[in-house]
């Protein structure tokens, strides 16, 4: 039976933090070496009228899958072709208003030299990516972005490993460049990520959620408080809207019940206008839900009504309606 492998702890944790350390500072370079390449790269996506093809081989290949995604998802559309499917018709997809960017840390891989030609005949632009900026890729390249590392965390030297982290921080870089010029915000972003919960809570307003109708509590001025009190009972929302003229003038809430019976003791004989909250605070059914949510949360209110710029009563909706709906 052999022997299981074991590393010392020790061991395990000084190697651990020296690749870290190589990669960060292979990461904060950039910085130093960006140059006129960057801000024309970033003109030349912004002014081509097609789409953004990224490509490269083995663990590049991986980067530039990851960033034709960032791109994709922060305003910029843009895929993923291989270049050795390219030399064997998925060259086809690209026409002359795309911008290619090839990502090679040599800038001499064969597969996507034995591509330039083809892509500078079809018209498009060329975007190289490369640790060498006197590399055939770079020479070739309409811009050039030098994601050029000191060295690799992989002891023998070899393995890519601080040069592939370099060139996913550049390729973040172009990407949020690209958000910032285009203007691209939050709701532009929760568009293309509808399945997750950054687009619940940005795509979905108070009018999705809100009750409405007859599930509205809702008693006049005139009410008496015992009136109040089963309305909310009915309702199940722990608040009823208290309205003159079809407008809203006070909600009565569980806590003002709680508040009147410790002032008067006696319910009977008062009226709800006596008891209410005027002037509570309230949403418009075309607000995000998630503005209503920070609105009740500020406030350390758990429920708010829903009206229109005429104060008309439009909905009313809780805590557990946006808990619910997964806004909160």
């Amino acid at each position: 039976m052999s022997e299981t492998l074991q590393l010392d702890p020790q061991q395990a944790l000084a190697l651990a933090r020296r690749v870290i350390d190589i990669e960060a500072r292979a990461v904060h370079g950039l910085a130093a070496q960006l140059d006129a390449g960057f801000p024309g790269a970033v003109n030349m996506v912004l002014a081509a009228s097609g789409r953004v093809i990224v490509s490269g081989m083995g663990k590049s290949g991986h980067v530039a899958r990851k960033i034709a995604s960032t791109l994709s998802s922060t305003g910029t559309p843009a895929y993923f072709v291989h270049p050795a499917e390219a030399s064997h018709g998925d060259l086809g997809m690209i026409t002359r208003e795309d911008v290619m960017i090839a990502l090679s840390n040599s800038g001499e891989s064969p597969e996507l030299l034995a591509i330039v030609p083809l892509i500078k005949r079809q018209g498009a632009k060329l975007i190289a990516m490369t640790g060498d900026a006197r590399s055939s890729l770079a020479r070739e390249a309409d811009a050039h972005l030098n994601a050029a590392v000191s060295e690799e965390a992989c002891p023998l030297g070899l393995a890519p490993t601080a040069s592939t982290t370099a060139a996913l921080a550049l390729g973040d870089a172009l990407a949020v460049a690209l958000l910032e010029a285009r203007g691209f915000g939050t709701e532009d972003f929760a568009r293309s990520h509808p399945g997750g919960s950054l687009g619940r809570r940005l795509l979905t307003h108070v009018s999705d959620i809100m009750r409405s109708g007859a599930d509205i509590p809702r008693v006049d001025e005139s009410a008496s408080l015992p009136d109040a009190v089963l309305e909310i009972s009915r309702k199940g929302l722990g608040m009823t809207a208290v309205m003159r003229d079809e407008k809203v003038v006070g909600i009565f809430t569980d806590g003002d019940l709680r508040r009147a019976l410790e002032k008067s003791g006696d319910l009977r004989g008062l009226g709800v206008a006596q008891a209410m909250s005027r002037s509570p605070r309230t949403v418009q059914p075309g607000q995000l839900a998630v503005e209503a949510a920070r609105l009740m949360e500020d406030h350390r209110i758990s429920q708010i009504l829903v009206v229109d710029q005429n104060q008309h009563l439009m909905g009313a909706l809780n805590m557990h309606d946006l808990m619910r709906a997964k806004v909160i």
